[in-house]
């Protein structure tokens, strides 16, 4: 069952991009909420790390080859939120989009560790 989880195949690529398009929408709505209905605890900034870290490990993790169009893809979805904000009654930041920026790179490591993780464990080729 594990052999074919990080193997390379139609299904594992239509999964990583239904997966990172979920997310991307949940970060839309969460980033471009009104700041009025909207109050999460914690750092602004970390947020922003974590979603979009989140954002690129199913694409790191089960379709790497998508990286070359789809890490660029989201560091601007970033910044189209942060030009967008200022609409939605939310401040736009340069340090939301580095954090945004920060959190797709890191999420690119993380997801290709993981990657090689399981790969080396259960002997995907």
């Amino acid at each position: 069952a594990f052999k074919n989880l990080l193997a390379n195949t139609h299904r594992n690529h239509i999964a990583a991009l239904f997966v990172t398009a979920c997310l991307a929408a949940l970060i839309g709505y969460l980033t471009l909420t009104p700041a009025q209905f909207l109050s999460l605890p914690g750092n602004d900034k970390l947020h922003h790390l974590i979603g979009f870290s989140a954002l690129m490990i199913p694409g790191a993790l089960l379709y790497r080859h998508a990286l070359y169009w789809l890490l660029p893809s989201v560091i601007a979805f970033g910044g189209a939120i942060e030009l967008i904000q200022p609409y939605v009654n939310r401040r736009a930041e340069w340090g939301d989009f580095w954090a945004d920026t920060a959190g797709a790179l890191l999420g690119v490591g993380i997801g290709l560790l993981l990657r090689h993780v399981f790969r080396n464990r259960i002997g995907v080729q």
